[in-house]
């Protein structure tokens, strides 16, 4: 019999060993538990602050033209609604938390289904082999995630705070020698 049988007839008559097992029920189901919640809940926020931000947007030109002292202070309101919106959008950055934390979940999904039916990198690899792979995949995975998510919230306070210092600096001017 072929090491390919072998495996094959393994994956499919065997079942995982216990370590495999335990690691794939526990951490790498909380893992998939806790990405696709934060998907959701930060998919939510990106879409509330988004639609804030364009209906506020839209709303405050027609409330200045209308004169009426309600549709004026309405239009102050809302008008720092925006900004607070925008603001906010722009330090949490909820598109970027949500895309990865997304990726990462179906990432997590996609690993498993290969693990489990031994498809992709783990094609005709021992239980053991397959099992280590799968452990080092994933924990990449997890920690690539960390990593990006780390990188768009210090990046994205970065360029706050730089265009912020920007603002502030008096523009510096140079001279043109003729």
């Amino acid at each position: 019999m072929s090491s390919a049988e072998s495996t094959a007839d393994s994956s499919d008559g065997r079942s995982p060993s216990p370590a495999a097992e335990h690691y794939v029920q526990t951490r790498l189901t909380q893992y998939q538990s806790w990405y696709d919640t934060k998907a959701v809940k930060t998919k939510a926020m990106h879409l509330r602050m988004r639609s804030l931000s364009v209906v506020g947007g839209a709303l405050v030109p027609a409330l200045v033209n209308v004169d009426h002292t309600a549709a004026r202070i309405t239009a102050t309101v809302v008008s720092l609604l925006v900004l607070i919106s925008v603001s906010l959008e722009s330090v949490y950055r909820y598109r970027e938390q949500w895309k990865n934390y997304r990726s990462t979940e179906q990432l997590l999904g996609h690993e498993r289904v290969y693990y489990e039916t031994r498809v992709g990198p783990y094609t005709a690899l021992s239980d053991d082999k397959a099992f280590s792979l799968l452990v080092a995949r994933v924990e990449k995975a997890i920690a690539n995630e960390n990593s990006a998510t780390l990188n768009v919230m210090t990046l994205g306070g970065q360029v706050s705070a730089d265009i912020h210092e920007q603002r502030l600096a008096p523009q510096e001017t140079t001279k043109i020698e003729r």
